[in-house]
Parts: C-alpha cells; structure tokens; sequence
C-alpha cells in the first residue's frame, strides 16, 4: 500500500441493475476490488475516493439505496479474521507481487 492510500470497504445496496453495473465499474476503476456480491475492498487514494463518491452520486436512489464507504486503518485490517471462502488479504493490500515471462 502507497503511503497517500488507505484500506477502504465500499458496501452498498442498490435496487436497478443499471444503477448497480454503474456502481460495480467505478469502483473497479478506483482500484477497489470485489471481496461478495456487494462489497468491495482496497487501497485507494483519497482523491481517486472522492471521484469516485461524486459518480455514485448521480446513479443512487436516495429513496431506495444505500451506499457506505468506511475507511480503515491497516493496523485493524491485520485483525480480521476470515473464515470459509474469504477473499485474499495479500491481494487486496496490493502486497502480491505478479511476475512475467
């Protein structure tokens, strides 16, 4: 992890499929990654967060959805416990390294 990112958890709750496939994209883009169905989990920096905030926007239903992003520090991100299918720590902390042949 960049010394200008932080862990961040995006869990939402979006009722139109249009809206929800907008939603899943941006924060693919952010550099977060999908951990369930509507959670997603990374290291982002604050101003790719906040772009990626101003887009949601548009595509939530005030009414209807719910959308919360929780920062966390990487210190309590070591505490999780993960039980049954968890997602890969390292890979969401960018801590795996890829090689190339």
């Amino acid at each position: 992890m960049k010394a200008n990112e932080q862990l961040t958890w995006v869990i939402y709750d979006i009722s139109k499929n249009k809206s929800r496939n907008k939603i899943v994209k941006a924060t693919e883009e952010a550099g977060l990654y999908r951990v369930q169905k509507s959670v997603f989990l990374g290291s982002v920096n604050r101003n790719a967060l906040d772009e990626m905030v101003i887009r949601i926007k548009e595509w939530l239903d005030e009414e209807t959805d719910s959308l919360y992003v929780f920062p966390m520090c990487e210190a309590d991100f070591k505490k999780i416990i993960l039980l049954g299918q968890a997602f890969d720590k390292n890979m969401v902390t960018d801590e795996v390294k890829a090689l190339f042949f």
